[in-house]
């Protein structure tokens, strides 16, 4: 996507002509500026590009984005905080980093709350969702749509974690999120909250002794160079979602918020096929770097140990309803068994 401004030195252009009827799309171009942390080659960006691409071509060119790869206008928490106050329009984030900007999406970070990935996809395509997504609009922004991003599996670099005992004593590496943090210590390690960008020299110099993510951290950001033991305790699925600056939605008229929202959701049916792609070609050649995948893994012992932060959030009023919506989901058999 060809870039036609400096970031700081950009104007936002009108949305809105003299003689433009609310359901219609304007005549001048409009371009959007959208940011995340991942790198051109990954399949977030690639995902992102593709929704751009399909705003455009649904819109006639009226509606384009200017995207922002790497970080490059900081970190998750900073580029959430510019999409509040309109600096960016959009951005790409980890549900764990929006729970300090609204504790419903701590609902995401839950060890256990999905059965599997049917569940997870059956959940994440309905109203809860796209309630949960509503939710945070008095805070400025809200969800578009989310991209798939894995299942969090333990891996370190000595001996495997098969139950929760073998994580007595190792420091494992979270996300800077009190769930997390919680999750990791009702599992028997002792969390240490990091920056992503830093796990890979804290695994090489032994700060740590390991971290939880996807298959695609071993390969794309070479932990698996370091740690060689991948279990499958399949703890969490965390999605990325697309959040959109709210006053800068509701200035859209109705048409061009149809185009946004399917672009969106298109962009993530894509991102599914992307994913399951990379995720298989990072266990190849992780197997290639030395790296064991166990799946004779205890996750029942892993479930009984974090039951209290699924009791804590039962007794919550503003996680309780979604989560008792996402469990009768389970009930009516749309899991992954």
């Amino acid at each position: 996507m060809r870039r036609t401004a400096l970031f700081f030195g950009s104007v936002f252009i009108s949305l809105t002509v003299a003689c433009a009827t609310p359901a219609s799309l304007s005549t001048e171009k409009t371009t959007l500026r959208l940011a995340h942390n991942m790198n051109e080659s990954h399949p977030i960006h690639q995902s992102l590009l593709h929704f751009a691409e399909l705003a455009e071509e649904k819109s006639d060119g009226a509606l384009t984005f200017e995207i922002f790869p790497n970080g490059q206008l900081g970190s998750e928490r900073e580029a959430i905080e510019l999409t509040q106050t309109g600096a960016v329009d959009a951005t790409k984030v980890s549900a764990t980093a929006l729970e300090s900007f609204s504790p419903v999406y701590a609902l995401f970070s839950i060890p256990y709350l999905f059965d599997g990935a049917d569940h997870y996809y059956t959940v994440m395509e309905s109203d809860i969702a796209t309630d949960i997504y509503d939710s945070t609009a008095d805070n400025g922004f809200f969800g578009l749509t989310y991209y798939d991003a894995g299942i969090r599996n333990m891996y370190t670099i000595g001996t495997p974690v098969l139950a929760p005992e073998d994580l007595r004593g190792l420091k494992i590496r979270v996300q800077p999120s009190e769930t997390a943090i919680e999750m990791t210590r009702l599992m028997g390690g002792a969390p240490t909250p990091m920056a992503f960008g830093e796990v890979y020299t804290a695994l090489q110099q032994g700060v740590i002794d390991g971290t939880e993510n996807n298959e695609t951290a071993l390969t794309s950001n070479n932990h698996g160079e370091v740690a060689k033991e991948y279990s499958y305790t399949e703890h969490a699925i965390v999605p990325d979602l697309l959040i959109f600056n709210q006053n800068r939605w509701e200035s859209f008229s109705s048409e061009e918020q149809r185009i946004l929202k399917e672009a969106a959701l298109e962009s993530s049916e894509f991102h599914k096929e992307l994913w399951a792609a990379e995720t298989a070609e990072a266990i190849a050649n992780a197997e290639e770097m030395g790296v064991t995948f166990h799946e004779d893994v205890d996750k029942a012992a892993f479930r009984e140990s974090v039951e209290p932060m699924h009791q804590q959030v039962k007794q919550d009023r503003d996680l309780a309803p979604f989560y008792e919506r996402i469990q009768e989901m389970r009930k009516e058999g749309h899991t992954n068994d």
